[in-house]
């Protein structure tokens, strides 16, 4: 095959490295979810393009970083990502629809806020969104591709903020340590004091709660 054209530098030229016209090349999105387990607050999706000229040393699965690591490569990816998006489902649509439904909502959300469209859409877990692209469900993506890795980070640096919010709202319930999940401080504040606003109505330890209030 003939050699692409290059830059003066000796780098190939984008459009070689990239023919739009084959399907199996082109824009590669990482998506992933945060907050699908939580027992409040909206779920939180993010789609990620990675640049391949500015990589991102130490991507990984956002579970296994500390807090300050994810806050540094979440900035890293805001500076070096071709492009990034972050959506919501809220917790009204999380009752309507259930959690899975919403969660695949805002991954939709997501990646139509990309702001280049990409060819292929790789997802973290085992169901897939409808997307108007070609896309590809990766059971364990967030420890496999860097651009799930990626979306990871920024979705769960963004939830992991909206409960620091909740915290400063309702102070009781100690939203900036569990993140919303059912640990057994956050079932004994829910039993003390009561479902917030943000609290998922339709997940069963909510449910009970609201249950045995009077």
């Amino acid at each position: 095959p003939p050699m692409p054209s290059r830059h003066s530098s000796g780098k190939p030229l984008e459009q070689a490295k990239l023919p739009w016209d084959d399907p199996s090349s082109g824009l590669v999105a990482g998506v992933d979810e945060a907050g699908r387990g939580s027992l409040c607050g909206p779920v939180v999706a993010a789609a990620v393009i990675l640049d391949p000229r500015r990589p991102i040393p130490g991507l990984a699965d956002s579970k296994v970083l500390s807090a300050r690591r994810r806050e540094l490569l979440y900035d890293a990816i805001l500076a070096r990502a071709l492009c990034c998006s972050v959506a919501q489902a809220s917790v009204e649509e999380i009752d309507r629809l259930n959690i899975l439904g919403a969660t695949l909502l805002a991954m939709q959300r997501a990646v139509a806020g990309l702001r280049l469209p990409p060819k292929l859409v790789l997802v973290d877990g085992n169901r897939l969104p409808v997307l108007p692209m070609r896309a590809q469900a990766i059971v364990k993506g967030d420890a496999k591709v860097a651009a799930i890795s990626a979306a990871s980070i920024a979705a769960k640096v963004t939830r992991d903020r909206l409960c620091d919010e909740l915290h400063t709202r309702y102070p009781g319930y100690g939203f900036d340590r569990h993140k919303g999940y059912g640990t057994q401080a956050h079932l004994a504040a829910l039993r003390a004091h009561g479902a917030t606003p943000e609290h998922r109505r339709s997940f069963a330890p909510v449910a009970a709660v609201l249950g045995a209030q009077p």
